[in-house]
């Protein structure tokens, strides 16, 4: 049975997704979230569910897009953005944790003294980015190999961004790949820039900042970029799950 046959056979109800989206501590996440700019959600997805969704990668009817980083000085490596309808997975995450991450990024807009304020549910998130000419499907599935590695960078794709984003691993570390670490570096005012290492597990989710994030009671704001150092062996795949759609 092919990659393609099994996600269409097993997919998540919705309910399953919000069940287990439901099991994490939000409130513990929103405080690594505004303390870190990174939080780590553990075993979002089965080991099962990760090779699923890695399997996709050959099969070109699920993408709009195939990107090599190295001609556009992305890095080197590889992402396939998915077209709509999303795999059913992938589509009932990102409906089930925008509503989590929609109250935060409302609560930094207010201390960064932000007018924009988000809906509660990714349906009327979307009609607003569609009405923005923003019609195109983000998340993407990446795929690195040895030497490979993704520049720092922000995905912004239009007017209307949402400010967190969510990365999940698919591959086991030390046994699919070595290296590939999933980092995060802060543009502090005035002062030199700091790095965050987000170790992950497969099926290990990581949400986290796509620009900026507010600090010291939002006083002042960071500018973030994220990337993947060089993957040093075997393969690496990561899917993401962006919540803004682009022009």
């Amino acid at each position: 049975m092919n990659a393609r046959a099994k996600i269409a056979e097993a997919p998540p109800s919705i309910s399953t997704a919000t069940d287990r989206v439901a099991g994490y501590d939000w409130d513990a996440l929103a405080a690594d979230l505004s303390g870190y700019g990174c939080a780590v959600l553990e075993n979002l997805l089965t080991p099962q569910e990760c090779r699923d969704i890695a399997e996709l990668y050959p099969h070109e009817e699920h993408f709009r897009s195939h990107i090599h980083m190295a001609r556009h000085g992305f890095g080197k490596g590889e992402y396939r953005y998915f077209r709509y309808p999303l795999p059913d997975l992938l589509g009932d995450l990102r409906t089930v944790l925008y509503p989590r991450l929609a109250p935060i990024a409302n609560d930094w807009n207010a201390r960064m003294s932000i007018a924009a304020r988000y809906p509660e549910t990714h349906a009327e998130f979307l009609k607003a980015c569609h009405d923005a000419g923003q019609t195109r499907p983000t998340p993407l599935l990446l795929q690195y190999v040895p030497g490979d590695f993704n520049c720092l960078h922000q995905d912004l794709y239009g007017d209307l961004a949402f400010p967190l984003q969510v990365a999940i691993l698919l591959s086991e570390p030390g046994k699919d790949f070595t290296g590939g670490e999933f980092v995060l570096t802060e543009q502090r005012p005035r002062m030199q820039s700091r790095a965050e290492v987000v170790p992950l597990r497969q099926g290990d989710a990581v949400a986290f900042a796509v620009h900026n994030r507010p600090v010291q009671g939002g006083s002042y704001r960071v500018n973030l970029r994220h990337g993947v150092s060089r993957v040093r062996s075997g393969k690496r795949h990561t899917v993401g799950i962006i919540f803004h759609d682009a022009k």
